[in-house]
């Protein structure tokens, strides 16, 4: 089933996503009939199957980041996760999802939401917001928020949405902010997975077209090289985004995703850094597709915990199992 979703999301993407939609998102314009085509084929439901809804999941965040999807696939896919496992209808249409941001602040008090959230994506264009405020999954209606629209480096709206007022259902949240965030860096690294597979492919196209002296430039050894160390980056970051997504639910989650965002946050940043280098002058250029996925690379690195953040957290893990508890609890992993 797994394979079906991801040819089934590719091939739509491949079809609808294109460089002018893809300006015309950053200009401000919500690509309405795409989303549609999206929720028609179901995608946004792929969590529904109890044995290969993450797996399914899974593939529709790696297609959306092979062609630089501007839509809310993570934050829908991820909301409606939530407020199925808390007993709640999810609401037609794209969802914002919050908290994402260490600086987030809200209270639940006798059915009214009070609070901040910075970086909303997409929060603006959303049908409904679905936040988590003191131990409650809150679904609130735009409409009645302030909100701060802002822009990600990628050119994707991030926003900052303050509320102060009645939601439209609440139910216990069934996981934590530590939890939530813990799912977003799991998606943000099977986007960026779905990227860099991108940015390869565009730098191999590029380096065997692209003739100076009399031959293509990918003859040249140090172009070799380049495209050989991003091709490996890519591999390395597929077999960690693969362990995280088969481990989200288990008891390992933590130690899947935490190196599966440390691997594909460190590879992105490599992965840009390599294809600009074969690409050159080119590369940067407006007129070029390359920069909207090195952007949303540079971007989602850093969203759910940049790598340096992961990288403290899994340290304090394994030094609070102490020295004769590593050896085991590596191998259990």
């Amino acid at each position: 089933m797994t394979d079906l979703v991801f040819e089934t999301a590719d091939r739509l993407f491949r079809d609808a996503v294109d460089k002018d939609l893809l300006d015309a998102a950053e200009a401000g314009t919500f690509p309405r009939e795409l989303w549609r085509a999206v929720a028609e084929t179901g995608l946004v439901e792929a969590f529904a199957d109890p044995e290969t809804g993450i797996a399914d999941a899974g593939a529709v965040l790696r297609a959306a980041g092979r062609h630089a999807v501007p839509l809310p696939i993570a934050e829908t896919l991820l909301a409606r996760r939530l407020l199925q496992r808390a007993g709640l209808d999810a609401p037609e249409g794209p969802l914002a999802l919050a908290p994402a941001d260490p600086r987030d602040r809200a209270a639940f008090v006798e059915g009214r939401a009070m609070g901040t959230y910075y970086g909303v994506a997409w929060g603006g264009d959303a049908a409904a917001l679905v936040l988590l405020a003191d131990g409650e999954v809150l679904v609130a209606d735009p409409v009645r928020t302030r909100i701060e629209p802002g822009r990600s480096l990628a050119g994707e709206p991030r926003d900052t949405i303050t509320i102060d007022g009645p939601v439209l259902a609440h139910a216990p949240a069934p996981t934590d902010v530590a939890g939530l965030r813990l799912e977003g860096a799991w998606a943000r690294s099977l986007m960026m997975l779905g990227a860099m597979e991108t940015v390869l492919d565009v730098a191999v196209t590029y380096a065997n077209d692209r003739v100076q002296f009399g031959r293509p430039i990918g003859k040249q050894q140090s172009i070799q090289h380049q495209l050989a160390l991003m091709a490996e980056e890519v591999a390395a970051s597929s077999v960690a985004a693969r362990l995280a997504t088969e481990r989200l639910d288990g008891p390992e989650a933590f130690l899947a995703v935490a190196a599966a965002k440390i691997r594909c946050g460190e590879a992105a940043g490599k992965a840009a850094e390599y294809a600009h280098q074969v690409m050159g002058a080119i590369g940067f250029t407006h007129e070029h597709t390359l920069h909207h996925f090195t952007r949303r690379l540079w971007t989602w690195r850093d969203e759910y915990g940049r790598e340096s953040d992961w990288s403290i957290e899994l340290g304090r893990y394994v030094a609070s199992v102490g020295a004769d508890g590593l050896w085991p609890w590596l191998t259990r992993a």
